[in-house]
């Protein structure tokens, strides 16, 4: 047995330990934070519902598919690779389906490949946007958002660019 299968039982365990100490009531903080946990569930879902469904249709439609057909001879002239067009406009709002068109690119180019490597870059370095910004304004009950999704998606555009430049100097 490693000790890393420890960790979360010992972290529990003290936690219980601190707990009667301190002479709490465990179980009813326990429940209690349950109930805020499920709140913020309640509160968040039906942005994350939307969300997904949206996601769900926009590639379904073949909507990315078009979009980065539109983008793919500027995406060229500034050096970034075409093949990871759609990723570029999946990874700000979905995870999963972001992954799943990056296995894609590794498939079809290779790990090695420029597009690859950049797929990689954008990845490991960027946030599912919309998804972030949906949960935590969701949790907070912020109606106003002002400048938060500009400023992420000149993030992502930003990380994109910088990304593929990174590559080519650095690979």
């Amino acid at each position: 047995m490693n000790f890393s299968d420890l960790i979360v039982p010992l972290i529990f365990a003290g936690v219980l330990i601190y707990g009667v100490c301190a002479k709490t009531d465990v179980f009813a903080e326990f429940t209690e934070g349950v109930k805020d946990g499920l709140r913020t569930v309640y509160d968040v879902f039906p942005s994350l519902f939307c969300l997904v469904v949206t996601v769900g249709v926009f590639r379904a439609s073949g909507g990315a598919e078009l979009i980065t057909g539109l983008l793919a001879p500027l995406l060229g002239a500034v050096g970034f690779p075409p093949e990871c067009g759609e990723l570029l406009l999946l990874r700000p709002l979905s995870g999963s389906g972001s992954i799943a068109l990056f296995e894609q690119i590794l498939d079809s180019c290779g790990p090695d490949s420029f597009p690859g490597r950049v797929a990689s870059v954008i990845l490991g370095s960027s946030e599912t946007t919309f998804y972030t910004l949906s949960v935590y304004f969701a949790a907070v009950s912020a109606k106003k958002t002002r400048y938060a999704l500009a400023a992420a998606l000149t993030g992502d555009l930003v990380c994109a660019l910088v990304s593929a430049a990174a590559v080519h100097i650095m690979l």
